[in-house]
């Protein structure tokens, strides 16, 4: 039984995360004058044998041999062909793929004057169109019915994160001011990054870094610098400090604060009062309860018990 021709080849994107995709001939022949139709932000791309055989842009196409010399020359008609033909078909997407994420799959390594050697992440998007359309396809119709942006992003991460880190070693930033240079740090990634891309057939039109992961040790100091940068009375600062580490400490802190109450109460109760012994006895006793429920230390409870004994 003689499959029908195909008549009609149009194709709306299955998918608008596909750079390209075949059509779905059903392994149909194409008839001469056959009507092609290629929409904004698509090309058509004819596959003869494995070989590259035509490109058409948007529009609507008559295929026939006056439009399709580099297919007549293939099959070697001299004088045009009449009968229908057999190709595979594929679309490519030509819109602007936009917010590609990129990010590094493993710190990288980098050196700072003040940290040592520390590792950082770092992550961003990129812009890119397919501009090429001949290289690209040459690159991915041989393995690929259909090829998405995912694939491509996972192809191309493997690079970006390399030639990252490559412009971070040569610009010798420090770790800690990283963050703050992102935007001038992107614009000189994407230079080195462009003809990686053009080699694939791809523009790409905008590379940023949206931001970078520093080591928790670094972050922790950059932090603690930021905010000694931000003191203008030490006084205040330490006071602050002070209040900030009762708050985390908790219950120890308070427990400590009440033994310094306590101590201070003692003093003042020991230059006040006579050398009265019993009086000596109570303090004596008040100092070992401190003692035992762990308020004061060894050398604390041994020297003010000397004290004290000293006043008998």
């Amino acid at each position: 039984m003689n499959l029908p021709f195909i008549e009609i080849i149009e194709a709306t994107t299955p998918d608008p995360n596909l750079l390209m995709w075949k059509f779905a001939d059903e392994d149909k022949e194409i008839k001469n004058g056959a009507k092609l139709t290629v929409r904004e932000t698509q090309i058509a791309v004819f596959l003869n044998e494995g070989k590259l055989a035509d490109v058409f842009l948007p529009g609507l196409h008559t295929l026939s041999t006056e439009n399709i010399p580099i297919l007549s020359s293939l099959k070697g008609w001299r004088y045009g062909f009449n009968s229908p033909f057999k190709a595979d078909i594929y679309f490519v997407n030509t819109r602007q793929f936009v917010n590609n994420k990129w990010g590094t799959p493993a710190p990288i390594m980098m050196r700072d004057p003040e940290f040592g050697q520390v590792r950082i992440r770092a992550f961003g998007t990129y812009d890119i169109q397919i501009k090429d359309f001949e290289t690209f396809f040459r690159q991915y119709a041989g393995s690929y019915k259909t090829f998405s942006i995912f694939e491509l992003q996972y192809e191309l991460r493997d690079f970006i994160a390399p030639k990252f880190g490559e412009v971070l070693a040569n610009e010798s930033i420090a770790v800690k001011d990283v963050a703050g240079n992102v935007t001038e740090l992107g614009k000189k990634v994407e230079p080195f990054l462009k003809p990686y891309f053009s080699q694939f057939g791809i523009d790409l039109t905008t590379f940023t870094i949206t931001s970078v992961t520093l080591p928790d040790e670094v972050s922790a100091h950059y932090d603690k610098m930021t905010n000694m940068n931000m003191v203008t009375d030490m006084d205040k600062f330490t006071k602050f400090n002070t209040a900030e580490a009762i708050a985390q400490r908790g219950t120890a802190v308070n427990e400590g604060l009440m033994m310094g109450m306590m101590m201070n109460q003692m003093q003042n109760q020991s230059n006040n009062q006579s050398n009265d012994v019993d009086d000596i006895t109570s303090k004596l006793k008040k100092l070992k309860i401190l003692f035992d429920e762990g308020l004061i230390d060894d050398a604390e409870y041994k020297t003010k018990k000397a004290e004290l004994i000293d006043k008998i």
